[in-house]
């Protein structure tokens, strides 16, 4: 059995890793709702409690994550770029994931070292300011995924998903608001999908702002007499 406790959400997701993946989410069993806010589920002798929303907010926020573009307000001329010699390997490495949050550069292979890249246009979104500081950002970011191996790039499939905090923020937040809220009454149907959707996600044991998505209940062979 699975037993969690204390306030470290990272320990937590690491334990639940450990001894569920999400091989074992498919094979969860829907049992019912708790208390208008929670799932309760088993796999053989395990009960888990699912919390709806946070389970729902994580899926949606992994959906946007990895398919939204953001919008772009194209510049009135072309900007030249001051990058050291590592962010101009990493733009030009990682131009997917730029172009995915917002960004758009000129290239001019004729040009210099250091001197290629022209910035197009920044991203938009309202009630959020972008400026040259967050293509710095999003390269020091990208730089750390790729020295670590997190970072694989193609010409096809979702947008990548490695995103500037301010967007994850804004993104979390949405996803909040179009989740399944506590206090709502689901069908065995709707139950079931918010469950199979966790098997679909890359991390699937908290929520975007570090909740837990479901907890270790009981044990029932530890019942048995």
């Amino acid at each position: 059995s699975v037993s969690i406790a204390g306030r470290d959400t990272e320990a937590a997701a690491r334990v639940f890793s450990r001894v569920l993946t999400k091989s074992h989410l498919k094979r969860l069993v829907v049992l019912g709702q708790f208390n208008l806010g929670f799932i309760i589920a088993r796999i053989g002798a395990d009960v888990f409690i699912l919390d709806q929303h946070a389970c729902d907010e994580k899926y949606n926020f992994e959906t946007l994550q990895s398919t939204t573009t953001l919008h772009e307000q194209r510049l009135i001329a072309p900007k030249p770029l001051e990058l050291s010699a590592m962010e101009e390997v990493v733009i030009l490495e990682h131009l997917p994931t730029f172009k995915a949050n917002g960004f758009s550069f000129r290239l001019d292979p004729e040009a210099g070292p250091m001197e290629r890249i022209k910035l197009l246009s920044l991203p938009y979104s309202k009630g959020i300011q972008f400026g040259l500081q967050d293509i710095h950002e999003l390269a020091s970011l990208l730089g750390d995924s790729s020295f670590c191996g997190g970072v694989e790039e193609g010409a096809e499939g979702p947008a990548p998903s490695v995103r500037l905090p301010k967007i994850r923020a804004m993104f979390a937040s949405r996803a909040c608001r179009m989740s399944i809220m506590i206090g709502k009454a689901l069908t065995r149907s709707q139950m079931q999908k918010v469950v199979a959707n966790l098997a679909e996600i890359e991390q699937p044991w908290n929520c975007p702002h570090g909740r837990p998505t479901m907890r270790h209940l009981v044990d029932l062979s530890t019942l048995r007499g």
